[in-house]
């Protein structure tokens, strides 16, 4: 049986780079393993009250059970003023909930940033692993994943072009198997 590890693009944009490079890793998903796109576009703000008066959005359900269903994950954000963008915080904010039952809990994370800068989103990489201690993920530290300039990398088809930063993200997602290996 295969392990299901999510790919989570933090990005509604429909031609982000992060949704980009997600499909790119999800070819990469070696034997005995299944990569999944798993998307946050019909996730409303994180409410408490929703949870609390037990009115629930479908999609809350989805979302949650599509985590729990999971084995590990990779996040590729980009970066907003400097952190994570809000609707991949809105995320870790929803599947992290009710209290006491998150879904994240103990699954092996890596991240993956990315921007047409040369700061690479270190901002939002840094941030969101903060996110991730509180929520029980243990997260790849090595190798560190900043992509700078990634507009350059893609034809105006979305395909990848360049060889070096697919070559990067194949080491990457390799390291991310091992990683996943030892803390499971």
């Amino acid at each position: 049986m295969s392990k299901v590890i999510g790919i989570i693009a933090g990005s509604l944009r429909k031609e982000s780079f992060s949704k980009k490079i997600a499909r790119v890793v999800q070819g990469m998903a070696p034997e005995g393993f299944e990569f999944k796109i798993i998307p946050l576009d019909d996730l409303p703000v994180y409410n408490q009250d929703f949870d609390d008066h037990q009115q629930v959005p479908p999609s809350y359900v989805t979302f949650r059970d599509a985590i729990r269903a999971l084995d590990g994950v990779i996040f590729i954000t980009p970066e907003y003023n400097r952190s994570v963008p809000g609707v991949l915080k809105n995320a870790l904010d929803v599947a992290s909930r009710p209290y006491g039952k998150s879904a994240w809990t103990g699954k092996p994370a890596a991240i993956f940033s990315n921007s047409p800068g040369n700061l690479s989103g270190f901002g939002a990489n840094h941030h969101l692993r903060q996110s991730l201690v509180f929520l029980n993920m243990p997260a790849m530290a090595q190798p560190e994943v900043y992509l700078h300039s990634i507009n350059k990398d893609f034809d105006e088809a979305g395909n990848m072009t360049n060889e070096s930063t697919r070559d990067f993200l194949k080491k990457a997602v390799d390291a991310f198997i091992a990683f996943y290996n030892k803390n499971t």
